[in-house]
């Protein structure tokens, strides 16, 4: 049964280095309360995953803003004109990587497969010093697993076991970033008591989560 703590205790759990994989997309589903706990402890050289980098003031982007990432594996940056301007500078790392692709890798930490083979990016700068795999006459990528030390993830509501659902879009990445951390933790507009979610509901088990945020 995961542990139900503040968003400040766990902004206290983090350390510097420490790869966060953050659910959310141009800040829907993002973890508002997480994020601002991050802010606030000042924790700096942190690793990012996240498909976007949302917006300077909400969203990942305030972290951005804030100096705190030293490296970010994304899909997007169009939208946060301080990840363009930090990465252009060589302040922050930028791997960009495409969005199926990015969330796939993610998907096979989780799922505890060595990799992904993908046609995406044949032919161009994304295939630069990674194996190629030739299947039925078919080139493909061999993508990696990407894990966290931490998933940051928002969903709408949590029984008490971990069992989570979410709201419409705000689905996104999340799920995905839920199994492929080491922690889970989970930022949830509500808490109830197990078995009042019913089952066929249930996106993420609560077998992922291990610690619950309840969002103010």
């Amino acid at each position: 049964m995961p542990k139900i703590i503040t968003a400040e205790q766990a902004a206290e759990m983090i350390n510097p280095g420490d790869k966060i994989l953050f659910g959310g997309f141009l800040a829907v589903g993002a973890t508002e309360n997480l994020i601002d706990a991050l802010i606030e402890k000042n924790v700096k050289d942190l690793e990012m995953v996240v498909i976007a980098t949302d917006y300077e003031q909400r969203g990942v982007g305030k972290l951005i803003c804030n100096k705190q990432i030293k490296k970010i594996q994304t899909s997007h940056i169009g939208t946060n004109k301080s990840t363009q301007s930090q990465y252009l500078s060589g302040e922050t790392q930028v791997e960009l990587i495409p969005q199926g692709t990015l969330l796939e890798r993610v998907r096979a930490a989780g799922a505890g497969l060595g990799g992904i083979l993908t046609p995406t990016g044949i032919g161009t700068v994304v295939e630069e010093n990674k194996q190629i795999i030739e299947v039925d006459g078919q080139e493909y990528i061999l993508e990696t697993p990407i894990k966290g030390r931490y998933a940051f993830i928002r969903a709408d509501k949590a029984d008490k076991y971990g069992n989570l659902t979410y709201s419409k879009t705000a689905r996104n990445g999340n799920p995905i970033m839920a199994m492929s951390a080491d922690i889970t933790i989970a930022e949830v507009n509500e808490i109830v008591e197990p078995g009042e979610i019913d089952p066929e509901s249930v996106v993420t088990p609560g077998v992922f989560v291990k610690y619950l945020v309840l969002h103010k």
